[in-house]
């Protein structure tokens, strides 16, 4: 497996995205474990969730508990990072909220660090920012997290350049990821992947196959994706995440999957080299 870092920390150069497991339309545990427990197998040491990863209002941390069950019933558990996120809640009427406050956050690390069992979290990330919490407030209580030792790295997700250059400052230097929406159907994120490329920070695509309910349709809705895709004898989805790892050495992908082979054909985009022709045309787009 090849390998990128987030901070100091080396890891998959694809990561799992777990959400798919724990929403509507989920699959049953023992799929999702077995997705989980293939990832591992092939290499995969980042694995990304949200305490808002959930479908009932009753089970807030759904996704995060059942990552917890998966790492320690594989003998390669010990070696993930898990990256998971605070800000965002659910419900459990389908609609997505936010509590960006410095003391839900600090709630919502504690309640995570419980489901995943450890004693600190690999990587903490603001979800979303709240319109009615000033955002440097947000970060801060990020920070504080980060020096109390309750997290190991700090991250941001849906964040712009100036809110990623406000938290590099809040954190002291200390901003190693951002999670933004990125894909052939979702490029207003390139600012932010250009700026994590200047900043050496680690911009960690989600939905980059465009979404749960699309990415089977990447093929047939952008042609060039499918062209490159028979000309290697792959699917579009592996050209598509090759594609993103060409753009800069801090990109890594978190497909989501809720299938064994749905990941293994994702991480085998690692070793998918395209030409400067072929990368061209995908990024006319």
């Amino acid at each position: 497996m090849h390998t990128r870092r987030i901070g100091d920390v080396e890891v998959s150069a694809i990561g799992l995205g777990a959400m798919p497991m724990s929403i509507e339309g989920r699959p049953d545990e023992a799929r999702s474990l077995a997705t989980i427990h293939a990832a591992l197998d092939a290499g995969v040491t980042l694995i990304d969730t949200a305490d808002a990863y959930h479908r009932d209002a009753h089970e807030v941390g759904h996704n995060e508990t059942l990552i917890a069950k998966a790492l320690a019933s594989h003998d390669r558990g010990r070696d993930v990072l898990v990256a998971t996120k605070g800000g965002h809640l659910r419900p459990g009427d389908g609609s997505w909220t936010l509590d960006g406050s410095p003391r839900h956050l600090k709630a919502a690390c504690e309640a995570s660090l419980r489901r995943l069992g450890v004693e600190a979290i690999g990587l903490y990330q603001f979800h979303r920012p709240d319109p009615k919490v000033p955002y440097a407030e947000s970060v801060g209580a990020i920070r504080d997290l980060l020096d109390e030792g309750k997290i190991r790295l700090a991250g941001i997700s849906n964040a712009n350049p100036d809110q990623i250059r406000q938290a590099q400052e809040i954190l002291g230097g200390r901003l190693v990821s951002v999670q933004n929406q990125f894909s052939p159907a979702f490029r207003s994120s390139e600012p932010e992947l250009d700026l994590c490329d200047e900043l050496g920070i680690a911009f960690l695509p989600w939905s980059p196959l465009g979404g749960i309910s699309r990415a089977g349709e990447l093929g047939s809705t952008y042609a060039p994706f499918a062209r490159v895709a028979k000309a290697h004898g792959v699917s579009p989805q592996r050209v598509c995440l090759a594609w993103m790892l060409a753009k800069s050495p801090v990109v890594v992908p978190i497909p989501g999957a809720s299938r064994p082979e749905t990941i293994l054909d994702s991480l085998a985009a690692t070793d998918l080299a395209l030409t400067a022709e072929e990368l061209a045309e995908l990024d006319a787009v």
